[in-house]
């Protein structure tokens, strides 16, 4: 959802109306801070599993199905979700129960993060196989566009959700915190992401408290009547046959953007995932470019295998954190 995310930012700078309800950016935050926690997970999990530790991706994979579980209830697919559209959102799922669900998930999720900090972080293998494996440096990360949790290992300060110009969805409001390494190596990195999902899961907790207390008119919606109740409302757009028509030409048709270029970037689990996106005054763009993290992430590789043994090269494409969906063009 996170790429969602980025595309629509893109989309609404490029019409000229950033403006979000205060449900609308927080419910973007909730499943961009779930999405990486989901990332990481995974990340976490199958790397330690390629070094031949496998207690970790047993108890990864059960959060993970927790996650996609919340993802399949708000727009119906566990892992190719669409939810987030621009200015808005698609559905009015984020209800009572679901924002319940999610903050028992936190309290169970911080036990799993536990028991993987016991068996990975202090084990004398695991330090073996990560510490002082991959070194970057900073002017590593300059010439090869590195981002998020690479960068951030050698001490670079940089996280989108941070910036004050480029901020986005509700961080800006929020306590967050960004974790930064020393040395570079694949052991910081590994110490930045379960740093980071322990930070996510404090945001989320925030965030999901928020929308159980918050009286906007979203969360009236979906906090007071179910979403069959909505479709019968006096507000809602399928009472009349004009208003349906109308409705499914939007839909269909989409609407005109005039002629235009916006670049938007978001701190996804991975890095900074950018859309660039060209309107020419139609419904459809003429262009758009995806700037991925992996691509770029997994340029570093030779960078990171020089002078190490064969049996690391398994450690270091586990710590980059790369999924080929996002290189093969």
């Amino acid at each position: 959802m996170t790429q969602e995310h980025a595309y629509c930012l893109s989309i609404e700078r490029l019409k000229g109306n950033t403006y979000l309800s205060s449900t609308t950016s927080l419910v973007r935050v909730l499943f961009d801070e779930l999405t990486r926690i989901l990332n990481h997970m995974l990340a976490i999990a199958c790397h330690a599993l390629d070094i031949g530790q496998m207690s970790a991706i047993f108890w990864a994979f059960e959060e993970r199905e927790k996650l996609m579980e919340f993802y399949e209830r708000v727009s119906g697919a566990r892992m190719h979700a669409a939810f987030h559209k621009p200015n808005d959102m698609f559905s009015f799922s984020v209800d009572k129960q679901l924002l319940t669900d999610i903050l028992f998930f936190v309290k169970d999720c911080y036990v799993t993060l536990n028991e993987m900090h016991n068996v990975l972080t202090y084990n004398k293998i695991w330090k073996q196989r990560l510490v002082n494996i991959g070194v970057l440096t900073y002017e590593d990360c300059r010439n090869y566009s590195l981002t998020g949790v690479m960068s951030r290992s050698v001490g670079l300060k940089r996280d989108l959700r941070l910036a004050l110009q480029n901020s986005y969805a509700f961080y800006k409001s929020l306590p967050i915190k960004s974790y930064c390494g020393h040395t570079g190596d694949s052991y910081d990195r590994f110490l930045i992401r379960m740093l980071e999902m322990g930070e996510s899961l404090r945001l989320v907790n925030l965030v999901s408290l928020k929308l159980l207390n918050t009286q906007d008119k979203y969360t009236n919606y979906s906090l007071n009547i179910t979403q069959k109740n909505f479709y019968n409302t006096k507000k809602s757009p399928y009472n009349s046959m004009e208003d349906l028509i109308t409705h499914y030409l939007q839909w269909h048709t989409g609407f005109i953007v005039n002629k235009n270029i916006n670049v938007s970037y978001i701190e996804s689990p991975k890095g900074e995932f950018g859309v660039i996106l060209l309107a020419n005054s139609t419904n459809t763009p003429a262009k758009c470019k995806i700037r991925s993290p992996s691509y770029f992430n997994l340029q570093a590789l030779p960078k990171l295998s020089k002078g190490h043994y064969l049996a690391d090269l398994a450690a270091l494409i586990g710590t980059i954190d790369i999924v080929f969906g996002e290189i093969d063009r």
